[in-house]
C-alpha cells in the first residue's frame, strides 16, 4: 500500500493554485518575483503553506508581511509566535494590515471578510495583484477593489467573479500524478510544478465546452483569466504528467514512466472517445512532412482558434481562406500567437490558372471561361482547386454552409475515389465503452442495393484504419426474410451482392438494429448469423441513419465524430454547423489522415 504523508488539500490546494495566479500575474504586469513585496492576511496553515511556495518560487522571506489577528508578525513578537510564524517574523516597524498592505505589490487574503478597506487598496503600488480568498466572502469584494483600482488584478474564492482560486483544480490530480510514479511523498517540487501546469495552461486556447459552461462567449489570457476554469476538462492533462515528472526528477518516486505514454494513458482514462480522438490525431501527426490543410471560412473565429490548434499540436499546417486584415484582426483580438497562411482567391495570383483548370473540368458542363474565373473565387470551389492543383493536400469546410454547399462543387472537381462508385458519409459513434460506424448519414438519399453494398465496403474499410476489425450489419426492420418487403429485399439483395464481391469482412443481414448490436438476440434466435455485436452499422436509407445519429447523439449522451466522406476523389471533408472547436480539429485530423492513407493508393 503506497504510504503518502496526509496532504491537506484546503491549505497546500490553496497555495498551489494562487501560486500559478502570481506567476500569471507578475507576467501580465511585468513586474520581478524577486522584487515583488507581498503582504499576507492571516497566518493559519493555508496562509503559511502560500507564503513558503511564495518563497520557493522566488520571492524573498524578507519581502513578505504576514498579519494575524495580533498584528503584523514582527521580530518584537518572536517569543510570542509559534515555529512556523517565526519563519515570517520581520524586523518593521508595520503594526497593522494597513500598514503592512501600504506600498505591496500583492496581496494575499487568507483570513476573514471585509479586513481589506478600499482605502488600503489605494495605498498599494502600481498594478497590484489582489487575491482575496477568504470563502464565503472574500476579504474585500471584487467590485470595490476594482472601483479603486482598476489596475489590479483581482482573484478571489468565488465562482461568480473571475479568477476563481478553487481547490478542483489541484485535486485529485496531484494526488493523480503522485500515486502513478508511488512518490513516497508529496513534496514542493511537485507543488511547484502543478502551479506552473496550471499558469501554462491557462495560456491556451479555451475549448467550448468551458465557454459554454460559464456562459461566455470567449476566454484570453489576461487580467481576469489568470487561473484556468475548475471545469477546464484538459487539467489532468496537463497537470498530472507534471507533478509526477517533478516526483521521478526530486527523487520521491519509486516508479518511474514514459512521460509521453503516461499522458496517453491518462486521456484513455477519460473514456473511448478520447482514446479513439488519440489514435487518429496520433495518425494525423505521423507524417515526417506536415499535410497543408484548406479551411473554407477563414474569417470565422472558431475556424481560427482550430487553426491555431492544428499548428501547435503538430497535426497540419493550415491555410485560411479569407480577407488577411480581417483574420488577422481577429487573431489579435483572441490573442493568439500565430501566424497563419492566408489566402484571399481575388488577389492570389495563381488565380487565372485556377480557372484555366476549373474550365476544362466543367466547359461541358455548362461552364464557361468567364463563369470559371468568377466560380472559382468561391471558396467552396477554390479549397478543392487548391487540393487539385497541389497547393494544398486537404480541404475542410461546412461550418457556416449547408453540406451539399460543400460537397457538389468537391465532387464535380475530384469526383469518386478511382476505387469507388459513388461517396458515402459514416459518423463515428461513441456509446459507453463501444465504438460504432453509422454510414450513410449525409450523402446517399435512397441508396440502392448496390449502393449499400458499396457503402458497406467503405465502411468497412475505413473501420480498419481506426483500427477496428469489422463486424456490418445490413440493417431493416426485417429479421433474415421475417417480413417479406420491397424495402427489406432490397437490403438481402444488398446482402447477396456482397457475398458475390466476396469481401475480406465479417457481414450479414438483412437484421434489426438490435438483433445487430445484442449478441444474445443473435445467440439465442439466429445462431446461423455470420455478425453478432456488429459495429459497422448500414442503414438502407438517409433518413433512418440521419435520425438514428442524431437521437442517439441528443437522447443517449452519445458522442458523434463526423460527418467522415468517403469515396471523394481526394481528402475533402465537411462540418456541422455550429461544430465546436474541438469538432474542427477532429475533422483536421481526419482529413490529414485520409491524405496521408492516400500516399500509398
Amino acid at each position: 500500500m503506497l504510504n503518502i504523508p496526509v496532504f491537506h488539500d484546503d491549505q497546500h490546494g490553496t497555495a498551489i493554485i494562487a501560486s500559478a495566479g502570481l506567476i500569471n500575474s507578475l507576467e501580465l504586469v511585468n513586474k520581478r518575483i524577486d522584487e515583488i513585496r507581498i503582504t499576507i492576511s492571516g497566518a493559519g496553515a493555508s496562509a503559511i503553506s502560500c507564503a513558503e511556495l511564495a518563497v520557493r518560487l522566488g520571492v524573498k522571506r524578507e519581502n513578505i508581511l504576514m498579519v494575524d489577528s495580533r498584528g503584523v508578525l514582527s521580530t518584537d513578537r518572536f517569543d510570542s509566535l509559534n515555529k512556523y510564524k517565526q519563519r515570517f517574523a520581520q524586523d518593521t516597524d508595520a503594526k497593522t494590515l494597513a500598514d503592512a498592505v501600504r506600498g505591496a505589490d500583492v496581496f494575499y487574503g487568507l483570513s476573514v471578510a471585509d479586513v481589506m478597506t478600499p482605502e488600503m487598496v489605494k495605498t498599494m503600488a502600481d498594478q497590484p495583484v489582489i487575491f482575496a480568498m477568504a470563502n464565503p466572502d472574500p476579504e474585500i469584494k471584487y467590485e470595490l477593489a476594482k472601483e479603486v483600482r482598476p489596475d489590479a488584478i483581482v482573484a478571489t474564492g468565488r465562482s461568480d467573479y473571475p479568477n476563481q482560486v478553487n481547490n478542483v483544480l489541484g485535486f485529485p490530480f496531484i494526488f493523480r500524478g503522485a500515486l502513478d510514479v508511488r512518490a513516497r511523498a508529496i513534496n514542493e517540487e511537485m507543488k511547484i510544478a502543478a502551479a506552473k501546469s496550471l499558469a501554462a495552461l491557462t495560456k491556451e486556447d479555451v475549448p467550448d465546452s468551458v465557454l459554454s459552461a460559464y456562459g461566455l462567449e470567449s476566454l484570453i489570457f489576461g487580467p481576469e483569466y489568470i487561473i484556468p476554469k475548475p471545469l477546464d476538462p484538459r487539467v489532468m492533462i496537463w497537470e498530472s504528467p507534471s507533478v509526477a515528472e517533478a516526483a521521478m526528477e526530486s527523487g520521491v518516486a519509486r516508479s518511474t514512466v514514459d512521460l509521453d505514454e503516461y499522458k496517453q494513458q491518462l486521456t484513455f482514462r477519460q473514456g473511448v472517445g478520447q482514446q479513439i480522438r488519440y489514435y487518429i490525431m496520433n495518425k494525423a501527426k505521423s507524417s515526417p512532412k506536415k499535410k497543408r490543410i484548406v479551411f473554407a471560412e477563414g474569417e470565422e473565429t472558431k475556424i481560427i482558434r482550430a487553426a491555431a490548434r492544428v499548428l501547435d499540436e503538430g497535426i497540419g499546417l493550415p491555410i485560411l481562406i479569407g480577407q488577411a486584415d480581417v483574420i488577422l484582426e481577429k487573431i489579435d483580438g483572441l490573442g493568439l500567437d500565430y501566424q497563419p497562411e492566408i489566402i484571399n482567391p481575388v488577389e492570389f495570383e495563381k488565380i487565372d490558372q485556377y480557372a484555366e483548370a476549373f474550365y476544362q473540368l466543367r466547359k461541358r458542363k455548362g461552364v464557361g471561361l468567364v463563369d470559371a474565373h468568377k466560380t472559382v473565387c468561391r471558396p467552396n470551389v477554390f479549397g478543392p482547386m487548391m487540393v487539385k492543383m497541389n497547393d494544398a493536400d486537404a480541404f475542410v469546410s461546412g461550418l457556416t454552409y449547408d453540406y451539399p454547399e460543400v460537397i457538389r462543387p468537391a465532387l464535380q472537381i475530384h469526383h469518386t475515389h478511382p476505387d469507388a462508385k459513388r461517396a458515402a458519409g459514416v459518423y463515428i459513434m461513441i456509446v459507453g465503452k463501444k465504438v460504432f460506424l453509422f454510414t450513410d448519414a449525409t450523402v446517399n438519399i435512397n441508396p440502392t442495393a448496390e449502393d449499400l453494398a458499396e457503402i458497406a465496403c467503405l465502411a468497412a474499410n475505413y473501420a480498419r484504419q481506426l483500427g477496428l476489425e469489422p463486424r456490418v450489419a445490413m440493417l431493416s426492420f426485417s429479421n433474415f426474410g421475417s417480413t417479406p418487403h420491397p424495402l427489406s429485399a432490397k437490403v438481402s439483395q444488398a446482402v447477396d451482392i456482397l457475398r458475390e464481391k466476396c469481401p475480406d469482412f465479417a457481414f450479414d443481414g438483412e437484421m434489426q438494429a438490435d438483433t445487430a448490436v445484442v449478441s444474445e438476440i443473435v445467440e439465442s434466435r439466429y445462431p446461423f448469423s455470420l455478425v453478432k455485436d456488429a459495429n459497422v452499422l448500414v442503414f438502407p436509407s438517409l433518413e433512418a441513419a440521419n435520425i438514428a445519429y442524431k437521437l442517439l447523439a441528443r437522447l443517449g449522451n452519445a458522442q458523434a465524430i463526423g460527418p467522415i466522406l468517403l469515396g471523394v476523389g481526394a481528402p475533402v471533408h465537411v462540418l456541422q454547423t455550429g461544430d465546436e472547436v474541438r469538432d474542427i480539429v477532429n475533422m483536421a485530423a481526419v482529413a490529414v489522415m485520409d491524405a496521408i492513407s492516400r500516399e500509398t493508393d
